[in-house]
């Protein structure tokens, strides 16, 4: 934690593979072997070739992840010419015999992503650089072989980085230096809200696209010096060393033991020939010390530090409850900087794997460590994933800095490493940061109530960072009203992206507290939100449970790492359709949090799915023409001939249905319908009814079914369905599509089947529903 900062400082598939809520991960999984990666990448590019992409696009294993038992999550990078676009990846969940079963993915590859000749386009973030020499060949096209040769050196670029970030530092690892694609963005607003008032813009008035390219290198610095941690990422041009953009890279909060804020506590040791130890080998494998550990740091300096030995003791009561004296770190009086973090560590495992089956900070279990009395009354605690480990200083301003809720937040920043790995800047860093609060909070809720059990409690934790370190007794965040702080936003605004990553969370925090609390309706109270205007105007919360739920599925499995508010709130409403339903109150919740905080619109809050829909004032409308294909061909356009009562399949409801594919030929067949979306809508779904039956029996990609929309002469695939997803029976699939307020679109279903073996992607219920 920095004293001066609070808190030191379009989804290609979309299955409902979760059957419910108490649905755990699996155990922790093996990595993927050579063959088991190539073979994902393939059909990875197999989607590509059919969207009419060429081999110079590909994709680059970076991480997997345990998904629910017998599925695995794995993050592909996307790459042009063997080189990685910074930004542009997908997240992708295989089944057991490595089957694609879902994507998520933010696409910023040259001459796919969206442009920045869209209208209503604003001012460059000021991070970018400026326009000499020239770069790379048009937002709209690949850049050519000659434009993706660097004039400069890897060294060459860790130089300028150094020069610009801190001459005089000294390397606490050695630097790195990528060559990469970097896609230069910008903000333009949507044409429904060109002419709005900048003061009143929603976040999904408004996107981020690409305004051009540039060849790159990122730079990885992590520095020390005069007893400060320097760890920043840094973009260099290429071609003349100019630095494109830089942002923080150190993600700061800030037996029996006694410890300092939670009395005598229970903490897991292990015994030596001398006594006991702080290593509890039950809980992770691996890593440094063969299971999670606490060691004695012992004032080993910042710049470089050393995490020492594992705290031993000869009786198994540790410590003595007190605020650090500055005297020996072993003494009972140094111990208790060691119980405090051994109980936190072990509640914030706990708290994820018997909740979410998530096992340590990878999800494959690999065990971390925490190194206590860092530095000389050091008022900073830091989490460090170049050892998967943190450490935490003594304080001066503050007291010891190994509270409960401010270890969760640390290891929280470890999960999302793993994870979405979210970039620590902009929005996206505010997300990040915000992920690490409500991990905190979460964790500190879990061990106040017993930290046992498989589920969050309803309370416990005080929603508040850092109350228990600061000697004042203000708290370092509000989750609540994150502006109490003087510098936090307590809704999204155009200008969120400019601010420090530990300000730009307070509006995902406030959502997060609203989603679990919910809110008041009293205009006076800090739980009031004035972008609440439907009923009941207090919107009710779902419980910290099913909250964080939620919130956990949607970064693990959803995110990338470029995700900003507008694609968090879809993404998260995404994961509640998944776990809860469509039309639950789960899912209501979700839309109603993210509402108040100027993400989307309010909605009506009766229903849900006791009621079985939305509900509210207004009656949701049918834009969708004939979508049960009852009145035959009325309303759709293409290739017709498909609609009708077609012998070997059936219809979800009804008698007809659309039979696309089932050929066993080379075919091409697609079902295309134009639709006018109000300008007025608060909610906008698309659903549909889809069954697949194939007779492939390879695990390569034959037959595809994409399913996309075209809007102002530009077109998105909300998602693409294979011969490798097949479904026994009908599934209900659902996309939220409020971005698209006041347009005229194209829904097009859109079938391609190769030149053997049929695959049937049956259609049926298409509804778009508007309020």
């Amino acid at each position: 934690m920095n004293p001066r900062l609070p808190l030191i400082a379009a989804s290609l598939a979309f299955a409902p593979w979760l059957a419910g809520a108490a649905q755990l991960m699996s155990a922790p999984v093996a990595l993927a072997t050579p063959q088991e990666s190539a073979s994902l990448v393939a059909q990875l590019t197999a989607l590509d070739a059919r969207a009419g992409l060429t081999a110079d696009y590909s994709f680059r294993i970076s991480s997997q992840h345990p998904g629910v038992v017998g599925q695995k999550i794995v993050r592909a990078q996307h790459t042009y010419k063997n080189l990685r676009v910074f930004g542009s990846e997908s997240v992708v969940v295989s089944n057991a015999a490595g089957e694609i079963v879902s994507v998520s993915s933010a696409d910023r590859r040259p001459g796919i992503a969206p442009q920045a000749s869209m209208p209503g386009e604003t001012a460059p973030g000021p991070v970018t650089a400026p326009a000499s020499p020239p770069p790379l060949s048009s937002a709209t096209a690949p850049p050519s072989p000659a434009e993706l040769t660097p004039t400069l050196s890897g060294d060459d670029a860790v130089n300028a980085a150094v020069q610009a970030i801190a001459p005089s530092a000294t390397h606490r690892w050695p630097p790195s230096a990528e060559l990469l694609i970097y896609p230069v963005m910008k903000t333009v607003r949507s044409a429904a809200a060109l002419n709005k008032p900048a003061d009143q813009l929603n976040a999904l008035d408004v996107e981020e696209v690409v305004d051009h390219y540039e060849l790159a290198y990122l730079v990885q610095l992590r520095m020390a010096q005069d007893g400060k941690l320097i760890y920043y990422d840094v973009v260099v041009k290429a071609r003349n060393g100019e630095i494109i953009a830089r942002w923080p890279a150190l993600q700061t909060v800030i037996g029996t033991g006694n410890s300092q804020y939670n009395g005598v506590v229970p903490i897991s040791t292990s015994p030596t020939a001398g006594g006991f130890q702080m290593l509890d080998a039950t809980r992770g494998s691996g890593g440094k010390f063969g299971g999670m550990a606490i060691t004695n740091a012992n004032h080993s300096s910042p710049n470089s530090p050393d995490p020492g030995d594992i705290y031993s003791n000869s009786s198994n009561t540790w410590g003595d409850g007190q605020q650090y004296n500055g005297g020996g770190t072993t003494t009972a009086n140094g111990q208790t900087a060691a119980v405090n973090a051994l109980w936190g560590l072990m509640n914030t495992y706990d708290a994820n794997k018997n909740v979410l089956g998530w096992q340590s900070l990878d999800g494959n279990n690999t065990a971390t460590y925490i190194a206590a009395h860092i530095g000389t009354a050091y008022d900073n605690a830091f989490y460090d994933d170049s050892c998967l480990c943190m450490y935490i200083g003594d304080g001066n301003s503050f007291t010891s800095l190994g509270a409960i809720d401010v270890i969760g937040h640390e290891m929280s920043h470890g999960v999302t490493a793993a994870t979405a790995d979210l970039i620590y800047t902009g929005e996206s860093g505010g997300l990040n940061e915000s992920h690490s609060d409500i991990g905190g909070e979460m964790v500190e809720a879990y061990a106040r109530r017993g930290g046992a059990g498989a589920e969050i409690p309803a309370a416990g934790n005080d929603w508040m960072l850092g109350t228990e370190i600061s000697k004042s007794g203000q708290p370092l965040r509000w989750m609540y009203r994150p502006g109490k702080d003087g510098s936090s936003q307590d809704a999204w605004s155009s200008g969120l992206k400019d601010l420090d990553v530990h300000y730009s969370s307070g509006p995902n925090n406030r959502m997060f507290y609203f989603l679990a609390q919910g809110s008041k309706a009293d205009a006076s109270s800090d739980y009031h939100s004035p972008y609440l205007n439907k009923a009941p105007a207090a919107m009710t919360g779902i419980g910290s449970d099913k909250a964080y739920r939620i919130w956990f599925k949607a970064l693990t499995t959803k995110f990338t790492s470029s995700t900003n508010y507008a694609d968090a709130r879809n993404k998260v409403l995404q994961a509640a359709q998944e776990l809860y339903g469509n039309g639950s109150r789960e899912a209501i919740a979700v839309q109603r949090a993210y509402a108040a905080i100027n993400v989307g619109a309010d909605i009506d809050e009766a229903g849900g799915s006791d009621g079985g829909g939305d509900g509210g004032e207004s009656e949701a409308v049918e834009q969708v023409v004939n979508g049960g294909f009852e009145d035959g061909i009325t309303g759709w356009s293409g290739s017709t001939g498909v609609i009708g009562a077609h012998d070997g399949q059936t219809p979800h409801q009804g008698s007809r249905f659309a039979w696309l594919g089932g050929n066993g030929r080379r075919t091409n067949e697609t079902l295309t319908q134009q639709l006018q979306i109000p300008a007025t809508a608060s909610s906008i779904q698309l659903s549909f009814a889809l069954h697949i039956d194939t007779d492939e029996t390879s695990n390569t990609v034959y037959d595809t079914l994409t399913v996309s929309l075209r809007a102002g002469g530009a077109s998105t695939t909300l998602a693409t369905y294979t011969n490798l997803t097949p479904a026994g029976g009908y599934q209900l699939r659902s996309f939220d599509l409020l971005p698209f307020k006041g347009q005229t679109i194209t829904l097009s279903f859109a079938m391609l089947e190769d030149r053997s073996k049929q695959t049937s992607f049956v259609l049926d219920k298409v509804s778009l529903l508007t309020k």
